[in-house]
């Protein structure tokens, strides 16, 4: 099945539940403090109500002006301040912030919300297959490289497409089409999860058409005509929304696309090379896990599920002590990000190795050549 038409069906257990064969995690996980799993109630409720205080305030910016140079800085925040809600949602469906699964399930559709993601359908798309085959030929669908033969059998507009989506300026336009859209909006769940995605969508219809009916109110207020509403739904809405995508796209790309992290053929790939070997522990200055909660010490979330976010520090310090030569941890560097989307473009799985167009085309250029004599 080619990976552009992969659902999100498939099941695999946690990482919590691995039984210790070959590739195993269990040996990793044995190495996590006690004290990394603590999630008491009031640290998740805390973290949660900061960071609604923190979108009030940007939402209270936006409603309040209309000079571009503040809309900009604003809306830039704004991208940064959903994130932040959003990881504190992604916490949640990993019932991680609290003990109580009903307590994750209530701050979890709250927190996504403003980044219009549906919870049942992200926990299946997410928990379920990117964390349970990540980095997996055919399975893992988050950045899933194409190969070469898949490239050759595109159509122009396809090539362009992907083209953009794989630029450095791709992150947004990907996110936004092949999770959202495609993973979140209009897939088909399978039966087991149909009843409580289609809830969940539901719930989030209902949720942000009262966010817009809000904004368009505040808008006929502040503006008295129909053009004043619609400005109003697109600074508090539509634009925050848009600019959670290309933050929250970047995120996942530095996290598991780069030259020296490997792609597995599905009959070659372990938990182990998926979780330790296909992602990353990227240390970033401290003003940004204000908002993004230590998403990018993301090793040790990928090895086990259940760690707070708060608790992701203290697990990487064991992890890495164990296993250092395995472990990537090194500064966030934006230009690491373009070096690796100029280097990452198609993948070789019989080879593990990642290609640019130019490589593709020489090679089907000899393949050709081949071919023809």
């Amino acid at each position: 099945m080619s990976v552009l038409e992969t659902p999100a069906t498939s099941a695999a257990p946690t990482s919590g539940g691995d039984e210790g064969g070959p590739g195993s995690l269990l040996p990793v996980i044995r190495e996590i403090p006690a004290e990394a799993y603590a999630n008491p109630t009031w640290k998740g409720l805390a973290y949660f109500a900061r960071d609604l205080v923190f979108y009030g305030l940007v939402l209270w910016g936006l409603a309040v002006t209309d000079n571009p140079i503040f809309l900009v800085v604003l809306w830039a925040v704004s991208a940064v301040v959903v994130s932040g809600l959003f990881v504190i949602g992604h916490d949640a469906a990993h019932e991680a912030l609290f003990s109580s699964k009903r307590l994750n399930s209530i701050v979890g559709h709250l927190a996504f919300i403003p980044s219009l993601h549906v919870y049942e359908a992200w926990v299946l798309g997410h928990n379920r297959i990117h964390h349970g085959h990540t980095v997996r030929q055919g399975m893992d669908f988050v950045w899933h490289p194409i190969t070469v033969d898949q490239w050759a059998a595109m159509t122009r507009l396809q090539r362009a497409r992907h083209r953009l989506e794989w630029s450095w300026l791709g992150s947004g336009p990907y996110y936004l089409r092949e999770i959202w859209w495609n993973k979140m909006i209009t897939f088909e769940p399978p039966a087991k999860w149909r009843k409580g995605i289609r809830r969940d969508q539901l719930f989030l219809a209902v949720a942000a058409g009262l966010v817009v009916v809000g904004a368009g109110a505040l808008g006929w207020a502040a503006y008295g005509s129909a053009l004043g509403v619609a400005w109003m739904i697109v600074k508090l809405v539509v634009v925050p929304f848009l600019g959670f995508n290309v933050m929250i796209g970047w995120v996942v790309h530095v996290h598991h696309i780069a030259p020296d992290i490997r792609w597995w053929p599905r009959r070659q790939w372990t938990k182990f090379h998926g979780q330790m070997e296909g992602t990353t522990i990227l240390r970033v200055p401290l003003g940004l896990n204000l908002f993004f909660h230590w998403i990018f010490v993301h090793v040790p979330h990928h090895v086990d599920m259940r760690i707070p976010c708060y608790g992701l520090n203290c697990a990487a310090e064991a992890i890495k002590g164990a296993y250092p030569d395995v472990v990537i941890d090194e500064k966030l560097r934006f230009r690491d990000y373009l070096r690796n989307t100029r280097a990452c473009k198609l993948y070789d799985f019989d080879d593990g190795r990642w290609m640019t167009y130019a490589e593709a085309r020489r090679e089907l250029a000899a393949a050709s050549a081949t071919s023809a004599a």
